[in-house]
């Protein structure tokens, strides 16, 4: 419920009442994506939307913000110890000295998306332990307008099914394309997915070598499509599904169909305006994946 508070100045005050907590939302009519015409009272209606989806891939995981307190024109900067003052509600995790938020709850993600948070990238492990959640092979293109992109992505996952793995497309939200493969939580360590990623790059670098690269330094690329598996790894992050994105059309991360690659869709088709239908329609697409087995291929490598 949105309760409307007072004017001082320029500044605007209301509340919002979420689960019991009250939460305070500044300037709630500030425009944070203006091309797309989304004010931040508007972006914390698209959140709750969102909410079920996105809190699933950042539920006890760390998490990384970036934060756009004057909307996605205006300056930024990454948030990655829990803001200061911290509400009761707010839960914590520590890694490395560093204590993040752990969203968990609706609340939590309404309070960071008063902060302008409007990027929500989480680790690639859970507070937990040091095993991975998934597995994830994120396709970087060299540069910033890449055609190739959903062709590209459509040849990792034929690499992938001929090595019995099933996989599905999402889109980073930014300019990339990131396979995920479901794997059953603790069988796997990140040490074997970088092994497999390896291969799985090698593989198509040599099939393909006008379209793929492994070479990490961007200088050296060209217009080749980086298979990034090395960023896959204890301690980093990387877009969480259906975090929205900072870019002019209000991208949201959103997984695919694989039939949507082949008529070669666009990123820029999936934003916060459309989402809402689009979760209405397909749900979840990677909860419809069961976890795969890599102990064909690992069997291989060993």
């Amino acid at each position: 419920m949105w309760k409307r508070g007072t004017q001082v100045g320029v500044s605007i005050k209301g509340t919002v009442l979420i689960e019991g907590h009250e939460i305070t939302v500044t300037n709630p009519e500030k425009v944070l994506w203006p091309k797309a015409g989304i004010t931040k009272l508007e972006y914390l209606q698209k959140l709750t939307i969102l909410a079920p989806y996105l809190l699933h891939y950042c539920k006890n995981r760390y998490l990384t913000t970036i934060r756009f307190p004057n909307g996605i024109e205006g300056k930024s900067f990454y948030q990655k110890a829990v803001p200061k003052p911290t509400p009761s509600f707010v839960h914590t995790a520590t890694l490395q000295g560093i204590t993040y938020v752990n969203l968990d709850s609706l609340p939590t993600l309404i309070w960071l998306g008063n902060l302008a948070c409007l990027e929500f990238h989480s680790s690639f492990h859970y507070t937990t332990d040091d095993l991975p959640a998934e597995w994830i092979v994120d396709l970087d293109p060299s540069v910033e307008v890449e055609p190739r992109i959903m062709h590209a992505a459509l040849l990792v996952g034929e690499a992938l099914s001929t090595m019995g793995i099933e996989s599905i497309p999402k889109t980073s939200g930014a300019t990339g394309i990131q396979i995920v493969i479901p794997i059953q939580h603790g069988q796997y360590t990140f040490e074997q997915l970088r092994l497999v990623g390896h291969f799985l790059g090698n593989y198509l670098t040599k099939k393909y070598p006008d379209l793929f690269t492994i070479e990490r330094l961007k200088k050296n690329r060209g217009n080749l499509i980086y298979v990034d598996y090395l960023q896959h790894w204890q301690g980093k992050t990387m877009s969480a599904p259906y975090t929205p994105r900072a870019r002019t059309c209000a991208t949201v991360s959103t997984p695919l169909r694989w039939e949507e690659l082949q008529n070669n869709c666009r990123i820029e088709d999936f934003t916060l305006h459309t989402i809402e239908q689009r979760l209405a329609e397909y749900g979840d697409l990677i909860q419809r994946i069961e976890p795969q087995s890599l102990e064909a291929v690992l069997s291989i490598l060993h």
